[in-house]
């Protein structure tokens, strides 16, 4: 191996690693993005984002503050969460599908849901479990799953969140306008675990806080678990 190879080798070695790495291989929409993600799909994305108008800086990979701030503007442009965050609601904007959100059986369950379904979805979570763990949070996603696909409810997630049967909500929020207060990171990763088929809930089709609830009906309903404050039922 000659001198000057050995040389040119360094270097490149040395540009890697004050570089941070080399750049992650994902697809864009396998997975969320934000300030400081690296790879090709943040090179896919600001690529299409500078095609549309929104300027990236120059494609990188990497997603510094221009990228944040193409993300923003087009977030403003689309009417939709202003955070500088590649999400489900920004992927859906751009039409762009993603893997993440499919089950692990490998069929498709996010091409059922819209992005505003997804985010509406992430709202009720947060109102319901903004103070509960991240295990709990999950488990009230997956519980409105579990009624989506069941035949004694709504079968979209729109449908089944704002429900009224025999004159009475289904659920709190809605009833005093907490479902309108926007969700937050920890709830829409939440959904998007629940979406991919996690349901620490063991299959429940409602949950309650036992401190709160006098409601008869659902306190008969079998349980399933105890999570935090939340008793799951079927």
């Amino acid at each position: 191996m000659s001198r000057k190879y050995v040389m040119i080798l360094t270097v490149v070695l040395i540009s890697m690693v004050l570089m941070g790495g080399t750049l992650e291989a994902s697809t864009l929409g396998s997975r969320t993005l934000q300030f400081g993600s690296r790879g090709d799909d943040v090179a896919e994305l600001q690529k299409t984002l500078n095609g549309l108008g929104f300027w990236t800086g120059p494609v990188d990979g990497i997603y510094g503050k221009l990228t944040e701030g193409g993300v923003i503007n087009f977030q403003i442009a689309k009417k939709i969460r202003i955070d500088g965050i590649a999400g489900p609601q920004t992927f859906g904007a751009l039409n762009i599908s993603q893997p993440e959100l499919l089950s692990r059986s490998g069929t498709s369950n996010a091409s059922r849901y819209s992005a505003s379904d997804l985010d509406l979805l992430a709202r009720l979570v947060r109102a319901e479990a903004g103070g509960e763990s991240y295990l709990g949070q999950v488990a009230v996603a997956a519980t409105v799953l579990n009624r989506v696909k069941s035949s004694q409810y709504p079968n979209t997630i729109r449908g089944v969140i704002y429900q009224v049967s025999g004159g009475y909500i289904q659920y709190c929020p809605v009833r005093n306008g907490t479902i309108n207060q926007p969700a937050n990171a920890s709830t829409r990763r939440a959904v998007e675990e629940a979406i991919n088929g996690s349901d620490p809930s063991k299959g429940a089709l409602s949950f309650y806080n036992p401190r709160y609830t006098s409601n008869a009906w659902i306190l008969s309903r079998p349980r399933t678990t105890v999570i935090g404050n939340h008793v799951f039922v079927r």
